[in-house]
């Protein structure tokens, strides 16, 4: 039997309020369309314990960044779980960046920040002269980087990492691999690649979303699982549920169990790791 694991870090959730500001995507998924806020996330972990949790921009409007980032701050005086920020930045801008990575900084909840690159039709985007020197200012304010990617990116976001070895990178959701169609390379082969470079961590989320959303099993995640565990070691695997855009495939309690069964080989101090301190230890909360 899986012991499920308690005292949780959760290092990927969303909240949004769509009247407040601007989600365009959420246009295309009507289920996801409305407001997630702590008390519905409450609800959606009943009884599981979860203790603190990284909040991770959700897609809005760079313009609207700062206000995003105010919002959650504010939302943080009552969710005592709200232990970090990772800020939209529109790193693309280059040195025009600088402004936006002050103000973030100005914020003392924000550890990190994102710029998406799942929806760039360039896989070669992150490695745009204009994005390099956007990524090259993250160090100076000991910013990391979550790195949400399509696995057709992952040759050039490994470039990119290698380019900047004292920046911390963050890879979300196993870097997207196909897991619906049941291939493992060239995915397999470029992650084991992207990890062998010593500043960068794997998110163990959103694996389910990439799977059959309606018939997924751990039996159909389970190559995946064991590349990135084999490929990262127990130091450099992140829990993350990736609430609430995980509930188009399954529900929250379903995922935690899921990880909890298929990382069961960990050792009791490395499934601390991966539930809780690994988290702590790079976002720095």
């Amino acid at each position: 039997m899986t012991t499920m694991p308690t005292n949780i870090t959760d290092a990927h959730v969303h909240y949004w309020d769509p009247s407040l500001r601007p989600y365009g995507w959420l246009g295309e998924l009507p289920s996801l369309n409305k407001p997630f806020l702590p008390g519905d996330f409450s609800k959606a972990t009943d009884g599981i314990g979860i203790s603190r949790i990284i909040f991770v921009e959700s897609g809005c409007d760079a313009s609207h960044a700062i206000d995003e980032v105010d919002w959650v701050s504010c939302l943080s005086v009552h969710d005592t779980r709200i232990a970090g920020i990772v800020a939209n930045a529109p790193l693309e801008l280059g040195s025009g960046v600088r402004n936006h990575l002050i103000r973030l900084a100005e914020r003392p909840l924000v550890k990190g920040v994102r710029r998406l690159l799942q929806g760039e039709i360039d896989p070669d985007f992150c490695l745009r002269t204009g994005f390099l020197e956007g990524v090259a200012m993250l160090q100076e304010f000991g910013f990391t980087m979550d790195l949400c990617i399509r696995h057709e990116q992952l040759a050039a976001v490994t470039e990119l990492v290698r380019q900047f070895p004292g920046v911390s990178f963050i890879l979300d959701h196993f870097g997207k691999p196909p897991v619906k169609k049941g291939e493992l390379e060239p995915w397999h082969s470029q992650l084991r690649e992207f990890a062998k470079l010593p500043n960068v961590t794997c998110k163990v989320s959103g694996l389910t979303t990439e799977a059959d959303w309606e018939c997924w099993t751990a039996v159909d995640l389970k190559p995946y699982f064991d590349t990135v565990l084999e490929s990262f070691g127990a130091d450099r695997v992140i829990f993350a549920g990736d609430w609430p855009v995980c509930t188009l495939a399954t529900e929250y309690q379903r995922w935690v169990s899921t990880v909890a069964e298929l990382t069961s080989s960990l050792s009791a101090e490395d499934a601390v790791k991966l539930f809780r301190s690994n988290a702590e230890r790079i976002y720095r909360i």
